[in-house]
C-alpha cells in the first residue's frame, strides 16, 4: 500500500493497518488520527512518539502479542507473521541460550524479553539481554517502550510502500 493510501483511507481502515505495528489502542489512534504523513520516514517518526511514555498496563499489553525471543510465534495473526519473520534467523544452539536468558529475565522482572531483532544477530540479541537483567525495573520498562516502538516503526515501514517500490 502506497502511503497516499494510508492517508486518504477512513479511519477504521488505517487503524486496521497501524494495530498490527503496536496494539495499544491510545497509540494507533494517536498514530492514525495525525494523518496526513508527508513521507514514510514521518510515518515512523510519529510512531516513535505518539502517545509517549505507554503506560505499564499498556506494556504488558503489547507484550502479550509477542512471543519470546527465540520461540516460534504461533497462529496466523498479522502480529505472528510479523514476529515469525522478524525471529527467522535464529538457531538451534542459540535458541537455547535465549531460552536461558528469557527464563532469567522473566524470574526477574515477570515478562518477556522484548528486543527488536530485525537486523541483530543472535550474538547482538544475547548480549542485549545479559546487559539489560542488569536494569531496574523502572529503567526495564523504559527500554521496553522504546524496543515497541522500534518494531512498530518498522512494521510500518514494511507495510507502507514508496511510490518507487512498487512500480
Amino acid at each position: 500500500m502506497l502511503l497516499e493510501e494510508f492517508n486518504s483511507r477512513t479511519r477504521d481502515a488505517a487503524i486496521g493497518i497501524a494495530k498490527p505495528a503496536l496494539d495499544i489502542s491510545r497509540w494507533y489512534d494517536a498514530l492514525v488520527d495525525g494523518r496526513p504523513y508527508a513521507s514514510v520516514e514521518a510515518l515512523t517518526a510519529a510512531a516513535m512518539t505518539v502517545a509517549a511514555p505507554l503506560t505499564e498496563e499498556e506494556l504488558d499489553a503489547a507484550l502479550a502479542h509477542h512471543p519470546r525471543i527465540g520461540e516460534r510465534a504461533q497462529g496466523d495473526s498479522a502480529e505472528a507473521a510479523h514476529a515469525r519473520s522478524e525471529q527467522a534467523g535464529v538457531d538451534a544452539s542459540a535458541a537455547e541460550a535465549l531460552a536461558e536468558g528469557n527464563r532469567a529475565y522473566e524470574e526477574k522482572f515477570d515478562r518477556v524479553f522484548l528486543v527488536r531483532a530485525a537486523g541483530r544477530s543472535a550474538e547482538d540479541i544475547l548480549a542485549l539481554l545479559r546487559q539489560r537483567l542488569a536494569h531496574t525495573p523502572a529503567q526495564e520498562l523504559v527500554v521496553i517502550d522504546q524496543q515497541l516502538r522500534e518494531i512498530a516503526a518498522l512494521r510500518l515501514a514494511g507495510a507502507i510502500e514508496t511510490e518507487g517500490a512498487r512500480a
